[in-house]
């Protein structure tokens, strides 16, 4: 996992990097962001177009490619390092029309009651509006994030 930012009361974000990261995120806060995270790096992978021509140089600036075009994952962890919320940002933390902000709890919980100042800190962190009605897609209920 990569640092992003801190958050309030010694809680920090990171970057899930890798699909075993994501597929560990998965386990430890019970919902499906590693099935996300495989789809969107898939569309990422197919969107890239090689700069050479020459067989064993066309995976150059792949991982470079799918890093910016995919979707940013990032889990919020305390000092413990125990899992608090998932986030899925568009690519490069950048304002993307259509683009559906998730944010969810442990079980798909709503997150926001016990961390709503760290998700305000990961959105001033990218100059993203992170409003619960916006990000949390299930009213309550479980969901398949």
């Amino acid at each position: 996992m990569d640092y992003v930012c801190d958050a309030s009361k010694g809680r920090t974000w990171f970057r899930i990097a890798t699909a075993a990261e994501a597929a560990a995120e998965s386990a430890l806060m019970d919902h499906a962001v590693d099935k996300h995270f495989l789809r969107e790096e898939s569309r990422a992978r197919q969107s890239y177009v090689p700069t050479s021509p020459v067989y064993i140089e066309q995976e150059i600036g792949l991982k470079k490619h799918i890093r910016r075009a995919m979707p940013l994952f990032l889990t919020l962890r305390d000092g413990q390092g125990n899992g608090l919320a998932t986030a899925m940002l568009p690519p490069e933390g950048k304002e993307e029309s259509g683009f559906r902000i998730i944010i969810v709890g442990p079980g798909n919980r709503d997150p926001y009651p016990d961390h709503r100042e760290a998700i305000e800190a990961l959105g001033r962190h990218y100059g993203l509006s992170l409003e619960r009605e916006r990000c949390y897609p299930y009213g309550g209920g479980r969901g398949d994030y």
